[in-house]
């Protein structure tokens, strides 16, 4: 057939050469268009026949090596090795130029056969994780390794190809000079073996909140890569920090508290410890007039003096029996303020609560989350909060230790 079209093209009037060339154009353009052809034919007939039998078969396996697109890589192997079959006629003439298309071909079915384990391992995942007893299992950081060793042995073998050298032979001569490798490049090194770490772990992504002491990092990671992270800190400023400090320091990363819907509000006011008292039955009425705690205040005070009765407590001393105190109502009614506050998350972590006794007071302690999470809005919820306590505390004539009011809180 090639000798034909050379004929052909020279009975035109081409010279030889030209017929050749000529040839070999054709030749390629008409194996291309086939091997479209069969690709299209190929990835239709597997996708039918896969869908059919994971139509019949009891796992959801077959249905999500389909959802990987695992029949289309396959199918793509056909046109392929019709391609690395039919290259050596095209360019029977032409030594180089074939030479490089068989190359190119293998370099594509080496990253064909990559793209394959990649769809059988990330399948394996799924699947996994449609398990109970796989869900809390760090799968995917199993299967990252598995294809941090496979791009490895995709990247020789490229490497192999292009220079021609047989695969075994160009890993040995990898190993011969290794100790060089190491000492030239070592912090590439340690920032490769750093990434793959960070990678499996899943300890950073680009746009996670960090803060970093040691590198004076608080922002948001911009941008990872081999050698360094870098964080865009809350000043707009810019922050490098080297890869392998990733794994080497300690460091917060915040995307656990923007992934839980919360943003945590923990701070303090301290109670002088000298304005806590036991409650006379005349400010325990008084007290009734607040609509939070009104219910509150009438079952306790209820309580509290059938136990009395009960007990025959001599209540010339409010010491006596048992007693409400200024200090448990005011944290009761905080908790109920804080239970009834818009801003606040209701299903996370909720509490009012006394810390221990300082120098300077009782820490009176609002330990809750803010179901808005952005910094502007997050310290307006927090002030608005904090405006109420301070306001409110005269209301149950508590004082409030004012050198160093407002004890810890998350920035």
């Amino acid at each position: 057939m090639k000798s034909q079209l050379i004929q052909f093209f020279k009975d035109t009037g081409l010279s030889h050469e030209f017929a050749s060339y000529a040839t070999v154009a054709v030749l390629i353009v008409g194996i291309l268009i086939i091997s479209l052809i069969i690709d299209y034919i190929a990835i239709k007939v597997l996708r039918r026949l896969s869908a059919g039998i994971a139509v019949r078969t009891k796992t959801n396996f077959d249905d999500i090596l389909i959802t990987n697109k695992l029949p289309t890589y396959v199918a793509h192997t056909i046109p392929l090795a019709l391609l690395l079959e039919v290259t050596p006629f095209i360019f029977s003439d032409y030594d180089y130029a074939g030479n490089i298309a068989e190359k190119t071909l293998k370099i594509a079915g080496i990253l064909l056969i990559l793209f394959i384990i990649k769809s059988i391992l990330l399948s394996i995942r799924d699947y996994l994780k449609t398990k109970e007893r796989f869900k809390n299992k760090p799968i995917y950081s199993y299967i990252q390794v598995f294809m941090i060793f496979a791009w490895a042995l995709a990247i020789f073998s490229i490497f192999a190809t292009i220079t021609g050298i047989p695969f075994f032979k160009f890993v040995t001569g990898l190993g011969a000079i290794s100790a060089i490798i190491i000492l030239v490049f070592r912090d590439s090194i340690l920032g490769f073996v750093a990434s793959i770490q960070v990678t499996v772990n899943d300890m950073v992504r680009i746009g996670d909140w960090i803060t970093f002491e040691k590198y004076g990092a608080d922002g948001d990671v911009t941008e990872i890569t081999l050698a360094t992270v870098k964080v865009q800190n809350w000043d707009k400023t810019i922050t490098t920090i080297p890869t392998y400090a990733l794994i080497s320091d300690s460091f917060k990363n915040w995307r656990g508290m923007s992934a839980s819907g919360g943003r945590r509000i923990k701070r303090s006011v301290i109670i002088k410890a000298s304005s806590i008292k036991f409650l006379s039955p005349e400010e325990v009425k008084q007290l009734k007039k607040i609509q939070l705690i009104t219910d509150y205040v009438d079952h306790r005070s209820s309580d509290i003096n059938d136990h009395n009765q009960k007990n025959d407590a001599d209540k010339e001393l409010l010491i006596n029996g048992r007693n409400l105190t200024n200090f448990g109502v005011f944290r009761k009614y905080l908790q109920e303020y804080i239970e009834n506050h818009a801003a606040i998350h209701k299903d996370m972590t909720l509490m009012v609560r006394q810390r221990e006794q300082t120098a300077q007071g009782i820490p009176l302690e609002i330990y809750c989350f803010s179901k808005d999470q952005r910094w502007v809005n997050y310290e307006y919820i927090m002030g608005d909060i904090f405006d109420h306590v301070l306001a409110s505390v005269s209301y149950f004539d508590l004082e409030i230790y004012e050198l160093g009011a407002v004890v810890s809180s998350d920035h």
